[in-house]
This record gives structure tokens, C-alpha cells and sequence, in this order.
């Protein structure tokens, strides 16, 4: 058989650029860490590591936006808190202002502390994120939620809400609405809500009252006055159905203390001190009434003066009112404040599974991609040494010549 010298250089020449070839597979292989430097090179493995990847990159995703939802919802926690504070605050001016040793300047001076907590309350109302994004405007992150008016602070946010997906089929809630946090609050005992008259001429004072039967409560008309009638030192009164204008119970005597039962209702007031002719309380349905005018009204009665007994009696009752509907406006703001932490609570959970979730992702990856260190360097020393072989063969066998072997 005859060998050319062209097939010896060829043959030589691919068998060193095999080996080479193979050299700096192995070595970009040492130097990336990764065995699949193509698809070539484990088809099935690389189609897999490709799947795990795309996994692994939707869930890093989830977990930033776990961190954004978290840092917002504190953000609401926070805020929530100093407005707790704030409605507490006011909770006590409120009932330091029933000091009976107080003069119209004290109270004056209280309005006056009383009207910058509302400032400061409706400055929390119009917080952002620190990124111009209000906390309880709603879906309307962008338009300032409260403004302060003649007739009021008005609402300019919606009932919406923004969501932050944080989880494969797991959307939360982290914004809040204005609305729920501090407007759509019941006045009242939350079913019907109790009023002096503003021309009441005696000292008598109404509390909340109650509902002692819900069923006859919702079957009623909901919307009652109590009329005085004072003879001497007897005192009667009558309760009258507004919706149909008839009297429901007549010349009922009255004892200070004692509870008013108002017809067959289901509902009863207390009424306490002593009532002048013609003097008239009221009974309403509760109504959605705003912090912000709970603490008006609060205010408005502190800075009207006081020069009777009259005048006594109407601030006892304006303070009861606005007792009531403070705690009221507490007790809606520490609801929302625990929906809040439950949200908390439920992204820090999903936070633990998308961290757990994480790290199977790249345990798995690193089986299907990760070199073989020992492995690898073997085959590099094998390649290595095939290369050395290939080279001292190449030359000896480029040497052959006919010549070298004739005389």
C-alpha cells in the first residue's frame, strides 16, 4: 500500500487539530464551570438546564417583587400607626374637654391643639411611597387623595387598589383606599346614631344607645325623636316615628338614668339629667361619616363658648358624639391595620417558599451544568498527552525520505 506525503502531513495535521479541539473544549469547560458550553454537548441536559433557567428567573423575579410588596405594605403599617396615635390623641383631648373646671379660653386653647392634630392627620392621608406613589388613593396612585376645602376635605382617589404579583397565581393587594381608611366610618353605635337638639334649653344628655332585638331594629323605621314635656317638676315624654309622624309611646314619665325604649323597635336610649319643655333628641340611621369631620365638629364645639347650663349640656352631648365616633373611626383603622399584617405575613411566607424554591432550582441546575472538576482535568491530561504523542509522531513520520536510507 502506498502512503502519499500528502496523506501523512493531512493525517497528522487532523490528528493534532482533533486533540487541540479537545484541549480547549476541556479547558473553556475548567474555565466556565459549566460542562454544556453548547447544546451539542449534552442535548437532553441542555434542554432541561434551559427550563430549570427560565423557572429560576420568573421566581428571582417574584422574590423582587415580594420585597417591593413588602416594603410597601410596612409603609402602610407605618402610616397606619402614627394615625392610630393621632385619633388617640384626639380621643384624649376629647375627654379632657369635659373637665367641668375648664373656661371657653381652655377649651379654645384645646381646639387649637385639637386643629393641628387634623393637619397632621390629613398630611398622613396624602403620604407617598417616597416615589410620588400616594398610599390611599387607591388604583389612582398618582392623584394626591384628600384636599382640604370650604365645604370639607373631599376624596379624589377611587376604590381601587394596585397589586403586586407575587406568587405563580398570587396577585396582593399594597395600596389602600382612602375611602374605607378614613370616610365610609358608621356614626354612631354603627345602627342608628343620637342627637340633642340645637335649641334644647335643659341639661339632659343622650348616650349612643343600643339594639337590643336585630330583627325588629331592621324591620323598623330607624328614625325616632324623643319629645320633653315639663309640667312643674314632672317631667314625660313621647317617642314618635318620624316616617310615619305618629307617636309611638305617650307621656311616658321620665326618670333621669333610665333607659327610653323606643317602641317596639328593639332599640333604647338613655337619657340623663334634666330636660326643659319642649327639649328634643333624635335617632337616626347611622351614617358614613370622615374622620376629618368627627374631628371638625369636635373642634367646632370646643371653640363655641359656654354661658349656661344649656350650653353645658349641649358640648356633654357634642363630646359623647364625638367619643363615639372617634372610636368608631379607631376601631376601623386597627381592622385595617390587621388585614395589613395579614398581607405581611402572607408575602413573608411566600418570600420562604421562593427562597426554598431557589435553591432546588439551582441544585438542579448545578447537576445538569456544573463541570466535573476531577473529571475534567483528567481528560485535559489525557488530551494533553494524546497531543504530545500526535506531535512526535507527526515529525518523525514527516521525516520519512527515501533518501535518508540510501548510500
Amino acid at each position: 500500500m502506498r502512503i502519499s506525503t500528502s496523506t501523512i502531513f493531512d493525517t497528522g495535521v487532523y490528528g493534532m487539530q482533533q486533540q487541540t479541539t479537545t484541549i480547549n473544549h476541556t479547558q473553556q469547560q475548567l474555565s466556565s464551570g459549566s460542562r454544556i458550553l453548547t447544546p451539542a454537548d449534552d442535548p437532553i441536559a441542555a434542554a432541561r438546564a434551559l427550563e430549570v433557567g427560565q423557572a429560576d428567573s420568573i421566581n428571582t423575579q417574584y422574590g423582587v417583587n415580594q420585597n417591593s410588596a413588602t416594603s410597601r405594605l410596612s409603609l402602610n403599617e407605618s402610616i397606619l400607626g402614627s394615625v392610630t396615635t393621632l385619633i388617640q390623641n384626639v380621643q384624649s383631648q376629647a375627654v379632657n374637654s369635659g373637665n367641668a373646671t375648664l373656661s371657653n379660653s381652655d377649651r379654645a386653647t384645646l381646639a387649637a391643639q385639637v386643629s393641628g392634630v387634623y393637619q397632621q392627620l390629613l398630611g398622613l392621608a396624602n403620604s407617598t411611597d417616597g416615589n410620588g406613589v400616594y398610599l390611599f388613593s387607591g388604583a389612582m396612585g398618582t392623584t394626591q387623595p384628600f384636599q382640604n376645602t370650604v365645604s370639607g376635605v373631599q376624596y379624589n382617589g377611587d376604590q381601587g387598589s394596585q397589586t403586586v404579583q407575587i406568587g405563580t397565581s398570587r396577585q396582593i393587594q399594597v395600596s389602600l383606599s382612602g375611602a374605607d381608611v378614613f370616610q365610609n366610618i358608621k356614626t354612631g353605635n354603627g345602627s342608628f346614631v343620637t342627637q340633642a337638639a340645637i335649641s334644647n334649653g335643659g341639661s339632659a344628655m343622650i348616650n349612643a344607645g343600643v339594639v337590643t332585638n336585630q330583627a325588629n331594629w331592621s324591620a323598623s323605621s330607624k328614625n325616632f325623636t324623643i319629645q320633653f314635656s315639663v309640667s312643674g317638676s314632672a317631667s314625660t315624654y313621647n317617642v314618635i316615628d318620624n316616617s310615619t309622624n305618629t307617636t309611638v309611646l305617650s307621656a311616658q314619665p321620665y326618670t333621669s338614668g333610665s333607659a327610653i325604649s323606643l317602641g317596639t323597635s328593639g332599640a333604647s336610649v338613655t337619657i340623663n339629667g334634666i330636660p326643659a319643655n319642649g327639649d328634643a333628641f333624635t335617632v337616626k340611621p347611622s351614617a358614613n361619616e370622615s374622620v376629618f369631620t368627627t374631628i371638625n365638629n369636635l373642634i367646632t364645639a370646643l371653640q363655641t363658648p359656654i354661658n349656661n347650663t344649656a350650653g353645658n349640656a349641649a358640648l356633654t352631648n357634642s363630646l359623647n358624639t364625638a367619643s363615639q365616633n372617634l372610636s368608631n373611626d379607631l376601631n376601623n383603622i386597627l381592622t385595617i391595620r390587621a388585614a395589613n399584617g395579614a398581607r405581611i405575613n402572607e408575602v413573608t411566607t411566600a418570600k420562604s417558599t421562593s427562597g426554598n424554591l431557589g435553591l432546588q432550582y439551582k441544585s438542579t441546575l448545578s447537576q445538569l451544568q456544573d463541570v466535573d472538576y476531577t473529571q475534567a482535568i483528567s481528560q485535559l491530561n489525557q488530551a494533553t498527552v494524546a497531543l504530545q504523542a500526535a506531535q512526535k509522531s507527526f515529525v518523525q513520520t514527516s521525516n520519512l525520505s527515501l533518501f535518508t536510507y540510501m548510500p
